[in-house]
């Protein structure tokens, strides 16, 4: 499915549902500028939550590769965009994973994959830093899995609070990443190129 140009059931509602917050909100949908943003909304959430149609340990199965390798993979500042679900207001930022093959490795541009899957659903930051580790964790069984996140939200910036500049940090691991040093050596590498 390319989520650019095809779209799951639905949109119609949730173009009408707009069209009545566009109205409830003081405006009036009829207006030029407003005739056509209902269905581009409903379109643009469509696009930002197609994770919910996508599995991403089917994903990194189809990029499953034996490989006697057993020292970190990191792949580091993956790009991401998602929406909070207490406002559905973005936060976006990088997500940083490294792992421990334990006898399989997966294609690299796989783990870019499984954190657009997780992002484009309606997500908190620490629940998304879980589903990405226990996906790798689960699919790739390896002997450790460290995901850290560096998010910036919107919710926080634009309302609330309204502080710019706040980052939201969260992490989680298993395995091997139980061990402080393991850890730090992570830690150490994503420091790297700074």
């Amino acid at each position: 499915m390319n989520p650019e140009t095809e779209y799951r059931e639905g949109l119609e509602k949730i173009a009408s549902c707009y069209k009545e917050i566009i109205n409830l909100l003081g405006e009036d949908s009829s207006r030029e500028g407003l005739l056509s943003t209902p269905m581009r909304v409903a379109k643009a959430m469509q696009i930002f939550t197609r994770g919910y149609s996508q599995d991403a340990h089917e994903v990194l199965r189809q990029a499953l590769f034996k490989e006697k390798y057993n020292q970190m993979v990191i792949v580091k500042d993956i790009d991401f965009f998602s929406l909070c679900e207490h406002h559905l207001l973005p936060f976006y930022g990088k997500v940083h994973v490294a792992y421990i093959p334990n006898g399989y490795i997966t294609g690299l541009s796989k783990i870019a994959r499984v954190v657009d899957i997780f992002s484009h659903r309606l997500q908190v930051q620490e629940r998304m830093t879980l589903q990405i580790k226990d996906c790798i964790d689960q699919t790739l069984k390896p002997m450790g899995v460290m995901v850290v996140i560096e998010a910036q939200h919107l919710c926080m910036q634009m309302r609330g609070v309204e502080k710019q500049n706040a980052i939201t940090t969260t992490s989680d691991f298993s395995g091997a990443f139980n061990q402080a040093k393991t850890r730090q050596e992570f830690m150490n590498l994503l420091k790297r190129g700074d």
